[in-house]
């Protein structure tokens, strides 16, 4: 095989590193890999040289996570600019400040593009697309270094859209409609004088990574349920290198918007991607737009506190209770403590059949089968994990019997910090419904969005100034301030209808970030500013209430509002 067929076989597990890949070399041999940047690699090695291949694969950290369309359902049809005018985007694309976008390239990494829109044309009919990186398509050059996928440039584009038979030429589709949605939403085209269509930014160039689906053994292996999109932590941070190539520095800047998320980390931003996104958005040019989720009713974290060891008066236990329904075909759940605790977990079926605790060392994972259910559970763990440094505990529970589990948390030895935090993944990753019975509703953004220097947004209800139900909530783990703030995510105008998501939140979010870098960058004000420096251009411009207290875990420091970010500016 050559490296391609590497990356794209399920044969070859993928594997992030952040180590020389000679030393990598030495252990395996057959092996291909990409570099990511200078301090990470994905590395595409033969199963025949990864331990633990029915387990637990390989550690953690280098494990990809699996990452979900942070979507809801399409209601009505017709275009409502509300979203827009809420948001002060409307009033910046008018004189005197004429914010469009222009000269700013807005990277969707999603699930496509539907180029022959109009809405990605602009007034002459040419394509305002530059490039097309189609993950998913292995016929054609990739781009440069990248070795799989292929790349259609603008001008492929406008032949096709010259053609009879534009397919025939560019054949890139977007069967899902996400990304297209995302992409009208940031940067859509001014249809109908813009009483039929118009986006955040649109007169923004645009750039696509449409990702290919997750290989089936990690599907397999987080029980992802058949037929609901999910994508690699790799493929999205390939992603993210591939729109960084776009930016030239001081003159021509790039958002990145992702409307992906997950509950697999430990929500403090120290997994791969996150950090991959802190080193892009701390560049001039750049800025890193993601969205906090729609995980914050779903009952999926629990946060445990146990009490120190001089007022416990006995061992610290506690007993958390997860409900699974029927036909659930299975789950991983993660639980992450605090320096300097040590934490143990045994397991007790709706049945009565119990898992003792045990001690595990570095790595170690052990898989037990239970004698009167069907149920196996894998509990494997470290001590110190690597990204984070803290305590992780990762459960597979697989065909788990029907009714309420019960996961009794035990401190080895004194307790100090007494926290810990269990999650399960993310609704759409779950083939039936599982939930803490005591669920807390904060610490609930999807990672990347508890990265330090990206721009994360939760979601409220415009039309009334609502905080929308499902939207994840902050802080981080370890109480940093995420989100920044809110931006419309209900009802809001797409090209397939009105739709409801975190994702649309963050589209508009990016479209809004395009408009503040034409004004700094393309027309020189601002030519050095990156994105952990629009985050606070935007907080201090953020619309406030009155009766509230910020930061908050829902607002975060308010709603997003450009025109009061310009206001700031000046002083008002």
């Amino acid at each position: 095989m050559d490296c391609r067929d590497k990356i794209l076989s399920s044969e070859y597990y993928d594997v992030i590193t952040d180590f020389p890949i000679d030393a990598l070399r030495y252990a395996f041999f057959d092996l291909c890999y990409l570099e990511v940047d200078e301090f990470y690699n994905i590395v595409y090695i033969s199963r025949e040289n990864v331990r633990n291949v029915n387990e637990y694969i390989f550690d953690y950290k280098s494990v990809p996570k699996l990452y979900g369309l942070m979507q809801g359902e399409v209601g009505s049809q017709g275009f409502d600019p509300n979203n827009l005018i809420v948001s002060g985007i409307t009033q910046a694309q008018r004189a005197p400040l004429s914010l469009t976008g222009r000269g700013v390239v807005v990277c969707i990494i999603d699930t496509g593009i539907d180029y022959t829109s109009e809405a990605f044309r602009d007034s002459q009919g040419n394509s305002r697309i530059l490039a097309i990186w189609d993950q998913t398509i292995q016929d054609g050059a990739p781009p440069e270094g990248l070795h799989y996928g292929t790349v259609y440039t603008r001008e492929d584009i406008n032949r096709a859209l010259q053609s009879p038979d534009p397919y025939s030429i560019v054949p890139s589709r977007d069967e899902n409609g996400h990304g297209t949605a995302m992409a009208g939403v940031a940067a859509g085209s001014r249809l109908g004088n813009g009483l039929t269509y118009i986006g955040a930014a649109p007169e923004a160039d645009i750039v696509v990574v449409k990702l290919k689906e997750a290989k089936q053994y990690l599907r397999d292996f987080f029980m992802v349920p058949g037929g609901v999109p999910a994508y690699e932590e790799t493929d999205i941070m390939l992603g993210v290198r591939y729109a960084d190539s776009f930016t030239e520095q001081f003159y021509r800047p790039v958002v990145i918007c992702l409307g992906l998320g997950t509950s697999y980390g430990d929500h403090a931003g120290n997994a791969p991607l996150p950090r991959y996104l802190d080193a892009i958005a701390a560049k001039r040019s750049r800025a890193v737009v993601v969205c906090g989720g729609n995980e914050g009713n779903a009952g999926h974290h629990y946060q445990g506190n146990m009490e120190p060891s001089s007022r416990s008066g006995g061992a610290a236990v506690k007993p958390v209770e997860v409900r699974v329904a029927e036909n659930a075909e299975g789950f991983v759940m993660e639980l992450w403590g605090n320096v300097p605790d040590v934490f143990t977990v045994s397991v007790r079926s709706p049945g009565g059949e119990t898992i003792p605790s045990i001690r595990l060392g570095i790595q170690d994972s052990i898989t037990y089968s239970f004698v009167y259910e069907r149920t196996k559970i894998t509990i494997a763990g470290t001590l110190v994990e690597p990204s984070s440094g803290e305590e992780m505990i990762l459960l597979r529970v697989a065909q788990p019997t029907p009714g309420i589990w019960t996961f009794l948390v035990e401190a080895v030895g004194s307790v100090h910090n007494g926290s810990f935090h269990m999650w399960l993944p993310i609704t759409q990753f779950m083939s039936a419904p599982a939930y803490f019975l005591e669920a807390s509703p904060y610490i609930t953004l999807t990672e990347p969005a508890m990265a330090r220097d990206v721009i994360s947004v939760s979601t409220y209800n415009a039309a009334n100034n609502s905080f929308y139900i499902d939207s994840g909530r902050g802080f981080t783990r370890n109480n940093v301030v995420a989100p920044d703030f809110a931006a419309p995510g209900v009802d809001v105008s797409t090209l397939r209808g009105r739709e409801t998501g975190s994702s649309l939140a963050a589209a508009i979010t990016a479209g809004a970030v395009a408009q503040f870098l034409q004004w700094a960058v393309v027309e020189k004000n601002n030519q050095i500013v990156a994105s952990r420096e629009i985050k606070n251009y935007f907080v201090r411009g953020a619309s406030r209430s009155g009766e509230l207290t910020y930061p908050n875990r829902e607002w975060g420091y308010g709603r997003l509002n450009v025109v009061g970010t310009f206001d700031a500016l000046i002083g008002v």
